[in-house]
């Protein structure tokens, strides 16, 4: 939710138009997060005492009318600048309606002295709010939480005028409660920036004409030095010639750098491939000299990093770009035969039948070991869980819970050393698995990872865990993440029981039937025209009932969360053997019904489910399995799907529901890639 993201070129001469076509450009990278309104923040001169200096931007509405309201500015954008911060953001509205005072960016007073760009929610701002305008006067302007960090600044800021920047943000972040992640420009140190996160994500990318001297930045720790410029382990991102080492002089051979801050990497990649990922606390510093510098507020503990490493993203700008498709869920609904065999690659050894996960691999003997599995997710990451549930159950001879994020901590859920808990999330950020992530982890028990994004904050967190592999997912409506996280969680139960002898020939079927996954989501996908014939048959509908059993009681849920994220329409996910126990009532000529039947141990009673709708007055729509004559003819319309092994079918029956969902969507004229009132990265609870 909401994206922020910050361009500082040092020595790098960008006119403004440049300046200004990279921020508008860095948050159209990050439209997918889910946003209402759109704001930049940039200098136009020299005079730090102009109240005029700064040119700040806000509209509601998407990222085009921002682009729009820019282009009417009277300013000089062919003007050359050496040295300048532009900050820009994607609003994601929790305090206040979405409109052009609540937008992002926020200042301190009428003469911009701060200005500030917030993901996040701050608990207590309430609080500050009324202490700062009742005992020092600040009338506020908009209804957001935000303004009280940019005003609190700018208190401390008059309360202690010799402190640096990073100084007051450090005193600051010291006094909030909440998520947050900020990123802060101020007309009273140019040139400089300073940006933190704690429980949302944020990081720093750079670039520079030649090599760095080094892949980790030390970090440092806050509190007043008498030289803040001159510390033995500060550390200067410009370049130095091999064997050379930082000093406290630390005089550059080469000083052009350009640094961008973001939410998210894939608003970075086209510029560069070199980033930092911030860790919870981290305030990271700009100054005027154009180097960049860590600091933390408290001492790590024994067994923590001591720096932050400069990883290499893996990312290629093409893989976040549409292609010939006209959304980017659409492209990745046919990205699926693909990112399944990603999932997969390097992992499954189907000749000689073998599953190894790295990520795992050392720990396996102790999960064995544990009195039970917990997963633990939100939405579609939880309906993965569900998914695959039964399958390990069956594989590991263990209990598994399955738990939502959320309602697992309103419970204060009991959890032993010898519990080994899954925390599944497609972005790694989001709030309620993490805040899950770190109760389970601090009583003890194994923290699992189940993500797509290298380097999340769960990544981190976690003892071990699977990366999904399922590339680059920007439709806010998760699909290929969905298939890929059902398929790691599959070679997990694969892997737990590879010493079983008398499991080996379902591990065996399971392993075949994997093997030849990608070719029958092919095979699925080239039902897309009769799924679209099936959408303009009910996109006017106000309703739909999404009905199965077994293994594809998880697409019923997930298949109807589709169709709620997309078309804005009522959808229901029904396990079949509760008709009888209320839904029934709702059957008559005029309700729409899909209902998921193939020949597996179920078969027979979603039958006796099927023949009770249709004795009713239903017209069901019917999923079902190749060449399955006696169920089709029950059906007003048959979408044939190939036959798998039974745990392997829900990969293969949502993929259906997933483009009905998309065409229903075209047709109703709704944003199919960023859905209202919804965001990718749902970073706050």
């Amino acid at each position: 939710m909401c994206g922020i993201f910050a361009y500082l070129n040092y020595l790098t001469p960008k006119t403004r138009r440049e300046i200004l076509d990279c921020l508008v450009s860095g948050l159209k990278r990050l439209e997918y997060r889910g946003y209402d309104s759109a704001g930049i923040a940039v200098d136009l001169n020299g005079n730090q005492n102009d109240a005029n200096n700064l040119l700040l931007v806000k509209r509601a509405g998407k990222v085009k009318v921002l682009e729009d309201a820019i282009n009417e500015q009277s300013i000089n954008f062919d003007e050359s600048i050496d040295i300048h911060v532009g900050i820009a953001h994607t609003r994601w509205a929790t305090h206040g309606v979405p409109n052009q005072i609540n937008s992002h960016p926020q200042r301190s007073d009428e003469t911009n002295s701060f200005v500030v760009v917030h993901n996040g929610i701050i608990t207590n701002y309430k609080d500050i709010k009324i202490l700062l305008s009742s005992k020092y006067g600040y009338q506020f302007e908009s209804e957001t939480d935000t303004e009280v960090i940019a005003k609190l600044i700018h208190h401390l800021y008059q309360q202690h005028p010799g402190y640096t920047f990073r100084e007051l943000v450090e005193q600051c972040i010291q006094q909030i409660e909440g998520a947050f992640a900020l990123t802060i420009k101020s007309k009273h140190f140019p040139g400089e920036c300073v940006a933190t996160r704690r429980g949302s994500p944020l990081l720093v990318g750079i670039k520079t004409k030649t090599s760095l001297a080094t892949n980790h930045i030390p970090i440092l720790y806050g509190g007043r030095s008498k030289d803040q410029r001159h510390v033995k382990d500060t550390f200067n991102m410009q370049m130095l010639p091999k064997g050379k080492e930082t000093t406290s002089e630390f005089t550059p051979l080469c000083k052009e750098v350009e640094y961008f801050f973001a939410s998210d990497a894939s608003a970075i990649i086209e510029h560069t491939n070199r980033v930092i990922y911030l860790e919870d606390d981290d305030i990271a510093a700009i100054i005027n000299d154009g180097s960049l510098r860590i600091y933390r507020l408290k001492k790590l503990e024994a067994d923590d990093q001591h720096v932050r490493e400069i990883t290499t993203l893996k990312m290629e700008i093409q893989e976040i770009m549409k292609g010939n498709y006209k959304y980017f869920m659409q492209k990745e609904i046919f990205e699926q035969p693909e990112s399944v065999v990603n999932t997969m690659r390097g992992r499954l050894n189907f000749a000689e039948k073998t599953v190894i996960l790295g990520g795992i691999k050392d720990y396996i003997p102790e999960i064995r070991r544990c009195r039970r599995l917990m997963l633990i997710a939100c939405g579609t990451s939880y309906h993965s869980a569900l998914a695959t549930r039964s399958l390990l159950e069956e594989l590991t001879e263990i209990p598994v819970m399955v738990e939502l994020a959320s309602d697992f901590l309103d419970r204060n859920t009991p959890i032993f050393r010898d519990d080994v808990c899954f925390f599944i999330s497609q972005s790694g950020e989001t709030a309620d698995t993490l805040m899950a992530l770190r109760y389970c982890k601090h009583r003890g028990a194994l923290i699992v990872g189940i993500t797509n994004t290298v380097g999340s904050s769960i990544c981190r967190e976690s003892h071990c865990g699977v990366h999904v592999n399922a590339g680059p997912e920007i439709g806010v409506a998760s699909t290929k993440a969905y298939t890929s996280q059902c398929i790691s969680l599959v070679m997990f139960a694969l892997v737990m029981s590879e010493d079983r002898w008398s499991l080996q020939k379902r591990r065996h079927e399971i392993i075949a039937a994997l093997q030849v996954l990608s070719e029958q989501i092919k095979k699925v996908l080239q039902l897309d025209e009769k799924v679209a014939e099936i959408a303009r048959e009910l996109y006017r509908n106000k309703s739909l009932l999404i009905m199965g059993r077994g293994y594809n009681y998880a697409t019923c849920l997930e298949g109807a969360l589709k169709v709620k994220e997309l078309t804005y329409m009522h959808s229901e996910g029904i396990l079949s053997g509760e008709l009888k126990h209320g839904p029934l009532a709702l059957v008559d000529d005029s309700m729409p019904i899909i209902i998921i039947i193939v020949r597996d141990a179920v078969y027979v009673k979603c039958m006796n489910a099927l023949q009770q709708i249709t004795a009713r007055g239903g017209r069901p729509f019917i999923i079902c399995e190749e060449n399955d004559d006696e169920t089709k003819q029950f059906a007003s319309k048959a979408l044939e799907i190939p036959k798998t092994v039974d745990c392997l079918q829900g990969i293969l029956t949502i993929i259906p529901i997933q483009l009905l969902s998309y065409h229903m969507a075209v047709l109703r004229g709704c944003n199919v890639d960023c859905p209202r009132n919804l965001a990718k990265s749902v970073t706050v609870e």
